[in-house]
């Protein structure tokens, strides 16, 4: 999985883990729907820092504890 995968499946594990779809927290974080779409179809290869604090924000969690996952902490460099 690279690091946008791992994006991807985080949001919809802590989604899952609430029993909120992405349309609810789209509109508890104030981060439109487009937005939260451009990530899942990966039109967003990149989501910046501000977008995910404000999921984070909307989900109740620190950025720390969004990032603090076995998957997070195994991927591998993605130097180009």
């Amino acid at each position: 999985m690279n690091t946008v995968e791992t994006v991807i499946h985080r949001i919809e594990e802590l989604c899952q883990e609430r029993g909120i779809t992405v349309n609810a927290l789209s509109y508890i974080s104030g981060v439109s729907n487009s937005t939260i779409r451009g990530i899942f179809y990966k039109r967003s290869t990149n989501p910046g820092v501000v977008t995910i604090k404000k999921l984070c924000d909307g989900l109740g969690i620190t950025l720390a504890q969004f990032f603090d996952t076995e998957a997070f902490n195994n991927l591998e460099q993605e130097l180009k």
